[in-house]
């Protein structure tokens, strides 16, 4: 199949790939039009019109997937109904592939409609219902082969009916004749810049700030009492100490003219993807910042994070991009072995950029970072995968996980983001830094619209060290050696401590209990449920994998007693390593009855102390590592075990 980013010659047909070539013009404009048609049924129609169709039958496709979610969607599957028109009424499409559909030969201009369904909350496809709409134009335009260097015209229409009359739209698209926030037409100078600018219609709440001279405008759809100048303010905070990142400090611009958050809050959910020039957020509504509450809470910090992350994306990954994403071919797989740092990277700066610019402490950054130790240690597939291994195969290991997954895999957004802690405190104790190194990969690539070879970072870093990191990046990005971190940290004044889990809610970052509540032993198990018990996940030669146990099972009884999710945490606190416990589970409809030794509790929990006793040049160096903006240390007090 030719790809998307790889023209089909007009008049060329797949079954006869001798034919002379017959170039498309770059003239043409292909028309779009779309209209939430039926919001109870959660229904789009979209139009696509071509004006001088291949002269033996146009084609038409849709997307495999979308950048920046590295994942087979088969978007097409959400194509209820496709039809086609020319001048003189109905004309012949038939589906030639999963996501092909080829119109007979007619005189133009041919116009294809389609109904899609939409009905998936995230931030990666479309949605509908009478609350909103919303979508990415990967999932609903189809691009004609030939023409998908042509400039497009979008003409999106308001829902049938006064039941949304108070319904705006907000996107990025360059607008051609209509109003801010409004339906009418817009353009894209290509089917690539066509659905790189999701589309939110709704009655949003907005607000607008002003970073690196240039407009970011803030969207909010959903019910929610959230405290919008704040958010905005810090925001505005984030996305300049990132601007100056890439920049000069003094007028330093981002590589766009406008922005815009999309901020979608429900009850429960998360997500978040990065365009060119937009990016679209799923929070739930309890994060956003509430109207009288001062401090950062957990939840607050994890949406401006989240907004941090996806932001960092403008350059990092939209502009400077894998060699491997120059073209994008939307039509299968992308491989490459630089996830670890395109979006590893960008979850490192994501945090940072948080205590840089001010908005949190040092305690809160530390606290987060922490986290992502922990995240990384819990994870036994870290030592079986390489996050190089990790990046080439997330399109079928990292988004679709299942009960083996720990076992398996290794995150490349967590480890990744600890592989760039380790190259920054590698590359400032040489007197570089890995914002230097990002620098040079806008300067030399991102700016210049070039790929990155898959060696292109190590060699950059090796320049700015002044020495061969060969060995770091064969121990840490190629092989599955655990980061020196705690050595690392002590460069720049940070202690890094280990402890147990305390529970099952245990997600690391503080120093936690020290007192006879401590878990003492482990099930090499994680479960869910309360009063009905189920294995989760079974780690690799641990407690419950050696008696036979299996992620399924549900556990029905420990030593004769009825099994609980409070009675499995009193467990770990009470009882002893070595001791045996007898457990009775289902394993479908059949009873197991095994013996489980208990081991000790590992110490795979993390969390980071400032070294009182760090010399100057450690303080120095941690000084220029958090940032300017970065509040005074506080006092300590806890010691490190």
């Amino acid at each position: 199949m030719v790809p998307l980013g790889q023209p089909l010659r007009r008049g060329q047909d797949r079954s006869a790939p001798d034919m002379p070539d017959q170039t498309t013009s770059t003239s043409a404009t292909v028309r779009y039009r779309i209209v939430p048609s039926d919001p109870h049924a959660h229904l789009f129609e979209v139009r696509c019109t071509v004006d001088a169709p291949a002269i033996d039958g146009q084609r038409f496709r849709l997307p495999s997937w979308i950048p920046g979610s590295y994942l087979i969607r088969e978007f097409a599957r959400h194509f209820v109904a496709v039809r086609a028109e020319g001048p003189d009424g109905a004309v012949a499409i038939v589906k030639v592939a999963k996501d092909t559909w080829r119109a007979a030969p007619c005189a133009g201009p041919l116009t294809v409609v389609a109904t899609v369904y939409a009905h998936d909350l995230s931030v990666r496809t479309a949605y509908l219902d009478a609350t909103r709409a919303y979508f990415n134009g990967t999932a609903v335009f189809l691009c004609p082969d030939g023409l998908q260097h042509a400039a497009c015209e979008l003409e999106i229409a308001p829902p049938p009916g006064d039941a949304w009359r108070d319904w705006r739209v907000a996107t990025t698209l360059p607008r051609d004749g209509a109003e801010a926030f409004g339906y009418g037409r817009y353009r894209a100078a290509d089917y690539d810049e066509l659905v790189d600018h999701p589309v939110e219609i709704a009655a949003f709440s907005a607000i607008s700030f002003e970073a690196g001279g240039v407009v970011h405008d803030v969207v909010v759809s959903g019910r929610h009492r959230g405290d919008l100048p704040r958010l905005a303010r810090d925001l505005a905070l984030i996305c300049q100490c990132q601007i100056e990142l890439f920049g000069a400090p003094a007028g330093a611009r981002p590589p766009f003219e406008r922005y815009l958050f999309q901020i979608a809050v429900v009850g429960d959910g998360y997500g978040g993807l990065e365009h060119r020039s937009s990016t679209s957020l799923l929070c739930r509504r309890s994060e956003l910042p509430q109207p009288g509450v001062a401090r950062v809470t957990d939840g607050y910090r994890n949406l401006l994070g989240l907004a941090s992350h996806e932001y960092f994306h403008s350059w990092q990954v939209k502009r400077i991009k894998p060699a491997a994403f120059v073209p994008y071919d939307l039509a299968r797989e992308a491989y490459t072995r630089q996830l670890w740092a395109f979006e590893g990277f960008t979850s490192y700066y994501d945090d940072l950029a948080l205590v840089r610019s001010g908005v949190i402490g040092v305690d809160s950054y530390l606290e987060l970072l922490g986290r992502t130790v922990t995240a990384v240690l819990r994870v036994p597939g870290r030592q079986r995968q390489s996050v190089a291994e990790s990046s080439f195969d997330a399109w079928i290991k990292y988004y679709r996980q299942d009960e083996n997954t720990p076992n398996a895999v290794v995150s490349y957004y967590t480890k990744g983001a600890l592989v760039g802690l380790a190259l920054d405190l590698t590359l400032r104790a040489a007197g570089s830094s890995l914002d230097e190194l990002m620098r040079a990969l806008w300067h030399d690539y991102g700016r210049q619209g070039i790929g990155v070879p898959e060696d292109g970072i190590q060699s950059i870093a090796a320049t700015l060290a002044g020495r061969d990191l060969g060995d770091f990046f064969r121990r840490y990005v190629d092989g599955t050696d655990d980061l020196p971190l705690a050595e690392l940290l002590q460069t720049v004044g940070v202690r890094l401590c280990l402890r147990p889990a305390a529970g099952g809610n245990d997600r690391g970052g503080t120093a936690g209990k020290s007192d006879d509540t401590a878990p003492r032993v482990w099930l090499g198990a994680r479960f869910k449920g309360t009063q009905e018990v189920t294995l989760q996940h079974v780690f690799n030669a641990g407690p419950a994998e050696r008696a036979g146990l299996a992620a399924g099972d549900a556990v029905v009884a420990v030593d004769g007693l009825r099994a609980s999710g409070e009675g499995l945490e009193r467990l770990v606190r009470e009882r002893s390593p070595g001791d045996e416990v007898t457990v009775h589970a289902f394993r479908r409809d059949e009873l197991l009855v095994v013996a489980l030794t208990l081991a000790p509790a590992p110490a795979d929990t993390a969390w980071l102390e400032l070294d009182d006793t760090a010399d100057p040049p450690a303080r120095q160096r941690r000084a220029a590592w958090l940032g300017p903006r970065t509040p005074p240390d506080p006092p300590r007090s806890a010691d490190c075990r």
